[in-house]
Order: C-alpha cells, then structure tokens, then sequence
C-alpha cells in the first residue's frame, strides 16, 4: 500500500462489508484497499505497524489536605500538642455501564447547528458517494474495555486500540473530550475504536493492524433524513462469543485485498481452514458494519447494540426513528497468511475468524462532525479525511 502518494483523482474502490448483521458488496478494486490514501503534506497511515507507545498518564487526581488538632488532654507539660495531618484523595466515580441516556439539551443543539447549517461549495469533479472518513493507525493495546467492561483493567481479552491515545478500561466521554491526541486523521475526531488483537499462530505475537479506515456514510438510496451522530455514543459490532469455523467462503472470514483481479478467499487456506493465504501483493482485511439507526435517547444499552439498529432504503424501525452515518471498519494487517494461521484474542482455542467484532465510543468535534455529514451525507458528495474528494 501507498504511504504518502497523493492521488488526484478518485480510485475505484471496494466497498465491502462482512458482517453478522448485514452484508454489503465487495467489489474488489486498486482503492479500496488503500486505506492509506492522504492529500500532500499529512501524515502517512499505513506505515508498518509502530511500537506500542507509551500509555497518557492519567490526570493527577485532586486531594484535599485537612488538619485536626490533636485530642485535648490533661496539660503534662507546657509543649503545645502538635496538629496531625490526614491526606484524603477524591476518587472519581467509575465509568457508567447500561442504558445510558443522552444530554438532550447538548443533542438539541448539536442539532440546531446542524440544521443551520450552510452546505460548502461543491468543487468540480467530486464523487457521488455519500461519505466521509477517518484514516487511523495502530495506538496501543491493553486487555481493557471501556464499553464492555468500564473501569475494569485488565478484565478483557486483549484489544488492540486505534484513534484517541489515552483509551483504558477508565475511560469516559468526558475523558475523550479532555485528552484528544489520536492516531487518525482528521484530529478533529477524538473517537476510539478497537477490536480484539490478531495473533500469529506460529510465534504467538500479535499482528498489528498497518491500515484502519472508518467510514462514516450513507447505506441507503437516499439520506436526506441522515442526522449528525452524538457525542458519547457506544456501539458494539460483532459477536465476541461466537467460534464457528470460517471456511473458505464463510460469511464473517477474513479475506485479500489487493490491486487487480484476484481470489479473495485466498489462494489457499491454513491447515485449519479458517484462514486465507494470500497471492500477489494482496494481504488480510476485514470488514464490518455498525447499524445506521439510533433510538435518539441513548448513548448505551445493557448489551451495547438494543439503542440502535439496522434501517432500510424505506426509513428506519419505529423503535429506533434517527438515522445517523453507518460506521464500517475497513482494516489492512499487511500479512499474507500462513499453513499456521492466526488466532484472535477473544477465541485462542478455536482459532477462527468468527468472534471478530469493533468497538465504537464516538467523540468528535461537534461542528466538524456537523460539517461532514451535511456535506458529504446528506448532500451525496464524496469525503476523504478533510473535505471533498475528487
């Protein structure tokens, strides 16, 4: 894959989405597995896989320094008593779990916002697909889960995170809104997401993702109904638990992606035939697919997924009324397979592909957030990472 090549125009692309909810797709092309692409002068996504860096440090909690002066006794002598000191810390409370509701005074005016509005200038020669996105790279990893399991290190299987820094099993929105260093580009988007590490069977090192899309779009024929997403919402794809074999043309496998015609499936498979070898210059992907619809009260359920769902081409479910722009992971691991095969973190004894699944906890700033989806969504312009795409 390309680094820092800056294309002018548009290339074809896959758009392909394998997931346990809905299946979009795959049209395998030169652009859609290059997930690298960026304009002149920004940073370069798919370098090989960085090292692990250093975790931010949490913020210094507060302590609240109090005196007592010591018991009064009886005077033995005429030495004043000496005061002790007693150091108390304020511990913050631990992150929310459950249905969560949002702030509908902060959603009605991100919303008003949106509404007002202006759509930018359409440059020449730019595409019809309606969508925006974010390039990300490797950030770091840790057995955490702030959604599944908050404010509970070490208590998941081991997740490798991209996108904001400072994610642990801690985090909160406040927190993504406070500590916004990221790995992806634009770094107006202070989002994490995250999926369970890839390990290399032979050696048991985990393989690190060396490309992370996410694409924020329109699923439907139409979206002039397509709202801005919340700040703070959560949402879970996939299925942690299930571990079924994926055979070659299995639904949920992961598959190559290369420049020209070629076998996603593989040219052959592991011993196990879960996994696909790849031929040519192509490598492993993965694809899945977030639900487009939201129940416009809550930021989280009890099993991550009840507050939003899948719509259709006629409008979403009454239960879950708002579209929003449907999340796909589109992710590049710059590995071509091996007779050994890989395993996942979340199925180390089954060694399928089928548990894969992504996390989503979605914080942007809210007008470049506002910005993209009415430019890009509702108008049906292509976006790339900072604006139009020609």
């Amino acid at each position: 894959m390309p680094n820092t090549t800056t294309h002018r125009r548009r290339p074809r692309r896959t758009v392909a989405v394998l997931s346990t909810a809905v299946a979009v797709a795959v049209a395998v092309t030169a652009g859609a597995v290059a997930l690298a692409n960026t304009r002149s002068g920004s940073e370069p996504v798919t370098a090989a896989a960085p090292a692990t860096p250093a975790r931010a440090s949490a913020p210094a909690r507060p302590s609240t320094t109090t005196t007592r002066p010591a018991s009064a006794r009886p005077a033995a002598s005429s030495k004043t008593p000496t005061p002790r000191t007693t150091t108390t810390t304020k511990t913050p409370p631990p992150p929310r779990a459950g249905w969560i509701p949002v702030d509908q005074a902060a959603w009605r005016k991100q919303l008003d916002a949106y509404e007002a509005r202006k759509v930018d200038p359409v440059p020449a020669g730019v595409g019809n697909l309606p969508e925006f996105r974010a390039d990300c790279r490797y950030s770091h990893r840790l057995a955490d889960d702030p959604i599944v399991l908050p404010g509970l290190p070490g208590a998941s299987h081991m997740h490798s995170f991209v996108g904001n820094k400072a994610v642990d099993a801690g985090t909160t929105a406040g927190d993504l809104t406070k500590f916004t260093a990221t790995s992806c580009k634009p770094v107006q988007d202070h989002s994490a997401y995250w999926v369970p590490t890839l390990y290399d069977n032979a050696t048991g090192k985990p393989v690190e993702t060396t490309g992370f899309r996410v694409y924020y779009r329109s699923l439907r024929a139409g979206s002039r109904d397509v709202k801005p997403m919340p700040n703070g919402l959560r949402m879970v794809t996939g299925d942690a638990k299930k571990k079924v074999p994926t055979p070659r043309g299995a639904q949920g496998q992961f598959y190559c992606a290369f420049y020209g015609p070629g076998d996603l499936d593989g040219v052959a498979r592991s011993a196990n035939g879960n996994w696909p070898i790849c031929g040519g210059d192509a490598t492993l992907h993965f694809m899945m697919q977030f639900p487009d619809c939201w129940d416009g009260k809550h930021l989280d359920s009890p099993d991550h997924k009840d507050h939003v769902a899948f719509g259709t081409d006629r409008g979403c479910p009454s239960t879950h009324p708002v579209r929003i722009p449907a999340l796909t992971f589109d992710i590049q691991y710059g590995v071509k397979g091996t007779p050994q095969g890989y395993y996942l973190s979340s199925d180390p004894v089954g060694k399928s592909a089928s548990s894969m699944h992504g996390d989503a906890f979605v914080m942007w700033d809210a007008d470049a957030m506002n910005k993209r989806t009415k430019n890009c969504i509702l108008e049906r312009h292509t976006c790339d990472n900072y604006g139009y795409y020609r």
